[in-house]
């Protein structure tokens, strides 16, 4: 079994083949709102599953990995932005105040439980699904900060409207919990699952 990963992020594709985790890549499609009520784990969790079903279904002999990070600050979920008016709002609700960051990952595949149901062609299983959450400290930027920080391009396909690993590493002076789920993908946590369900 090979694993697949249902996203086209550069970031976590970077992040699995700098563990030495061998990968093959198939982005989906899949619409990323949350219903109305949905906590924000739960709306991570459920992407990550959907993202897997979406591949897994026409690669039953695989592992396929699926993932979805959201940004919460207060009771608000962040996603990507829009365009650069909504990434400015996102940074000034951010600037000056903790926010967590939740990955959700699913693993559907020949070990996983429930990973083939009968209607396994019409019917997504529930696989292994976990989430990572990392608590981000950042400093308050200036409007001309945001500004710039916009005009570089850097937020716009980022949950947040931020990359931790990139210029937004200079207002980030504290995380409490992995570092490498901000970024995207919470390697330590998918590299347990895989060595539990056989991928490694």
């Amino acid at each position: 079994m090979g694993l697949v990963l249902a996203s086209a992020s550069p970031r976590r594709q970077e992040l699995l083949r700098a563990a030495g985790i061998a990968i093959t890549v198939q982005p989906t499609n899949i619409p990323e709102t949350p219903k109305d009520g949905e906590a924000p784990t739960a709306f991570a969790e459920r992407l990550a599953r959907e993202k897997a079903w979406a591949v897994f279904k026409d690669r039953p002999n695989d592992l396929v990995l699926g993932a979805d990070t959201v940004v919460v600050v207060g009771s608000e979920i962040l996603g990507k932005p829009s365009d650069a008016a909504d990434a400015a709002r996102m940074l000034r609700l951010l600037s000056g105040r903790k926010h967590q960051v939740t990955t959700g990952v699913c693993l559907m595949g020949s070990r996983t439980p429930q990973s083939q149901p009968e209607n396994a062609k019409t019917q997504s299983p529930l696989g292994d699904t976990r989430s990572e959450t990392t608590l981000v400290t950042m400093t308050e930027i200036s409007d001309d900060e945001i500004r710039s920080y916009i005009e570089s391009g850097e937020p716009m396909d980022k949950a947040g409207a931020y990359a931790i690993q990139g210029i937004a590493s200079r207002w980030i002076p504290r995380i409490d919990g992995d570092y490498s789920n901000v970024v995207g993908l919470p390697v330590a946590l998918v590299y347990r699952m895989l060595i539990e369900h056989g991928g490694l």
